[in-house]
């Protein structure tokens, strides 16, 4: 059996998701964009493009949350499941949105113009937005830490199907005692003792 810890794609990701805050983070930049995307639609096209736009921003929302939490649960398997689930996951988030455009396209309060611009404006907006946010350094795997935040610790653990299969939790090694170059002190000598001693 070969050792999965010399193999890189077999490790696994512990901590704090950073897919899952930038995600957040994008929810919450939403909520922000949501009623300029709202009133907008219904000056625009009436109440069937608001109800479009809704339609469009709640379907922006689940893309982005579901992909992070694709990310979060690849990761705490190993990277190669994460992998896989940035592919894979891609495709079945499109799939999603062409079922929902499916089952929507023939209802009467569609509005297929608002829908598709809201649709495609508000996932390019967030995008380039959090862009401004995101972190490209490995101290800082997510989102920039604010003043007074610490960053999110993301650790490293290879995966071992049979421990993981028996406790359900992996063993964190203990943690090494770091190591000094400070010479050992050499205890006081008393002169009447050595001369004792000698004698």
């Amino acid at each position: 059996m070969s050792d999965n810890t010399s193999n890189g794609l077999m490790t696994r990701l512990e901590g704090p998701s950073p897919a899952m805050e930038v995600a957040v983070d994008l929810l919450r930049r939403a909520l922000i964009w949501a009623p300029i995307a709202l009133f907008g639609s219904a000056a625009i096209w009436g109440t069937n493009g608001a109800i479009s736009a809704a339609v469009a921003l709640g379907l922006v929302v689940v893309n982005f949350l579901l992909s992070a939490w694709m990310l979060q649960v690849g990761g705490r398997i190993s990277i190669a499941v994460m992998a896989g689930a940035a592919l894979f996951g891609y495709l079945l988030r499109l799939g999603l949105i062409l079922v929902v455009v499916l089952l929507v396209k023939d209802q009467g309060w569609l509005d297929p113009v608002a829908f598709g611009i809201v649709l495609i404006v508000t996932h390019l907006g967030l995008l380039f937005w959090e862009l401004r946010y995101v972190s490209g350094s490995m101290a800082y795997p997510g989102i920039k830490p604010r003043p007074g935040k610490s960053p999110a610790q993301v650790t490293v653990h290879a995966f071992d199907p049979a421990a993981d299969s028996v406790s359900g939790t992996s063993a964190t090694p203990p943690a090494a005692t770091p190591a000094t170059d400070t010479p050992p002190t050499a205890s006081p000598v008393d002169p009447e003792q050595s001369v004792t001693a000698t004698s």
